[in-house]
């Protein structure tokens, strides 16, 4: 991990504030504190309903620090002001103890950043004192009034210290390698290629309805996206629930996924909303059912822990709708197309470990259930069916316990997460930062985050302020896209014409033969910046020529804004790469280096 923002400015200690806090009346307003801040909780300016402590109610809570702790009750809140030296991302985090409840059992708290709330965060019981962070914040220079704890949210914390420094961005270099060692070269083609652009683009991305919906027209969202933009989008969402042991029918979606992949040059993902029957304990298997009697939400006839029983029906059950998806997976593999599969999505639903949280009958036997079912899921496919052309895509959440549903580093390409509005957080066009960096640094860095389902697309620029390089966004059919209220045309426009997006035309034509390694220039065939002294033979071959020309041509027309470029391109040193420093080249044809 590295700093994304070099301290410019000297790092100050942390002026030391003093405030007396009754339970009874709030604190006095106290001066600003420079970055990086590190102060007593107690330091801070408190609300009606927090109060200095050293015990609650004769209860002793020791290892804290300075004269007491912050008891912060319902309506209490902690208030501290920053001044932000420059615009920059930023980081808040807090020593704390949830100390109601059972172990993992969390309290609500939010934080306002100027008055804007910024999300709300829960906090768990962890029977002892903490480091939790409350993510990171793009702010601008000047000064920041941050709250803790906003008045009304479900309370009772303690806190003893507060921390506030710039944010340690992740380095978001991936290895290429896929999990899945026996992987198709076309799909370790497709992984390098994701790992390149990862963390300097985002890939643009759009889910298709199933089932012939929009009444047979499969095209509506992407010829809309081109109809307002004048582009496709690279990723087609795709979901296989059709094939299944129910009322499985063929509605062409293997098929459309072989031609949005060979004669597109597109990448395909697909979801997988397998389905179980309502009424299990009277269905026979083998039966075939009517959708209507058919459900993917929790049941409780259906007994998600037995699928880990080869003596149990569920068991049984589940192996012929894997049979169901590894026949197309095969169709797939055997016509050389790699998938993003993103099966049992969205596992934990809301806050739970135990599964009473689940949207799904998946995640219904919790986390740990959910975790061998995957593993039987992936040995299933790849180790029976010699299923090779997935590149494996998990949904995760943020909530206190989430990483607890994570399968594990070895059956796992790709983090996803689906962003809605008001589920629980309202987003905007902001790049959801907290989310992102919050994801990868469940896996340390090690895989690349998603955004596999949303409503509403970030604002590229906010993306790349915040150095929240989502690998893609994908937002979900019909109104997700079409409607103005959640995604702006005109915004959608400058996304999809941004530098920073990737849409299906500037896929490289040898995608699935993708070799490139190393950070990628904004075009593919650019040739990388030269490292010899003589910048003029751009290609290296001898001589200035011709092909030199075109090459920095090129560089003109995509990457003269580029620092690194300019250095290595600006011939005629003007600071600006410009059609000067063509003419320049030209005038040395022939030349021998």
């Amino acid at each position: 991990m590295k700093k994304i923002f070099k301290r410019a400015l000297s790092m100050l200690t942390a002026i030391t504030m003093a405030c007396s806090v009754l339970l009874t009346m709030p604190a006095s307003v106290q001066a600003a504190n420079s970055v990086p801040v590190d102060v007593e909780a107690e330091a801070c300016t408190l609300s009606n309903g927090a109060v200095v402590a050293t015990n609650v109610y004769g209860t002793n809570y020791p290892g804290y620090s300075g004269d007491g702790f912050v008891w912060a009750t319902n309506a209490g809140t902690i208030t501290l002001e920053v001044k932000i030296p420059k615009d920059a991302m930023y980081e808040l985090k807090t020593r704390c103890w949830m100390y109601l409840g059972k172990e993992n059992e969390t309290r609500l708290q939010a934080v306002t950043v100027n008055g804007v709330s910024y999300s709300d965060f829960y906090i768990p019981n962890k029977n002892g004192w903490i480091d939790y962070s409350f993510g990171f914040f793009f702010l601008k220079a000047g000064t920041a009034k941050i709250e803790i704890g906003t008045s009304g949210s479900w309370g009772y914390i303690l806190y003893d210290k507060v921390k506030f420094d710039y944010a340690d961005m992740p380095d978001l270099k991936i290895d290429p390698a896929t999990c899945d060692t026996k992987a198709t070269s076309e799909t370790k083609a497709l992984k390098k290629y994701l790992t390149n652009v990862y963390g300097n683009s985002v890939i643009s991305g759009q889910q298709e309805i199933y089932g012939g919906g929009n009444n047979g027209d499969m095209e509506l969202e992407f010829e809309y996206i081109y109809g307002k933009t004048g582009k496709y989008p690279a990723i087609r969402g795709f979901d296989l629930m059709n094939y299944n042991p129910l009322y499985g029918w063929e509605d062409g979606t293997t098929e459309r996924m072989i031609k949005w992949v060979k004669e597109k040059g597109g990448i395909a993902t697909a979801s997988w909303h397998i389905n179980v029957p309502s009424d299990f304990t009277s269905y026979k298997l083998g039966d075939k059912l009517d959708w209507t009697k058919c459900t993917y939400k929790p049941t409780k006839s259906f007994n998600t822990a037995n699928c880990l029983d080869k003596t149990t029906k569920e068991y049984a059950y589940l192996m012929s709708a894997i049979d169901d998806l590894a026949e197309q997976l095969l169709i797939l593999q055997d016509a050389n197309v790699p998938v993003l599969l993103r099966p049992f999505h969205e596992a934990e639903g809301n806050n739970n470990t135990d599964g009473s949280g689940a949207w799904f009958w998946w995640g219904s036997a919790g986390a740990n259930v959910y975790k061998q079912l995957w593993k039987l899921l992936y040995t299933t496919l790849t180790e029976k069916y010699g299923i090779h052309n997935a590149i494996w895509e998990v949904n995760l959440y943020l909530n206190a316990n989430s990483y607890e549903w994570y399968p594990g580093d070895d059956c796992v390409d790709i983090v996803a997460y689906d962003k809605y509005e008001g589920s629980p957080y309202t987003w905007k066009t902001s790049a959801a930062t907290t989310a992102f960096l919050k994801l990868v640094n469940y896996t340390k860095d090690t895989k690349m985050v998603a955004m596999t389902e949303n409503d509403v697309i970030p604002d590229i620029q906010n993306i790349v302020n915040e150095g929240a390089w989502w690998l893609y966004f994908c937002p979900w059919y019909g109104e997700f896209i079409t409607s103005p209220s959640k995604n702006d045309p005109t915004l959608l426009n400058t996304i999809y014409n941004s530098k920073y997006v990737i849409t299906l035309d500037e896929l490289p034509e040898n995608l699935y033969e993708f070799t490139q390694t190393g950070e990628p220039s904004i075009t593919p065939t650019v040739t990388p910046v030269p490292t010899h002294v003589n910048n003029l033979d751009i290609n290296h071959d001898g001589a200035i020529n011709m092909a030199d020309v075109i090459i920095l041509a090129k560089v003109f027309n995509s990457v003269r804004g580029d620092s690194k470029y300019v250095d290595a391109y600006d011939l005629n040193k003007d600071g600006a790469i410009n059609m000067s420093d063509v003419i320049m080249l030209a005038s040395k044809f022939n030349t021998v280096v």
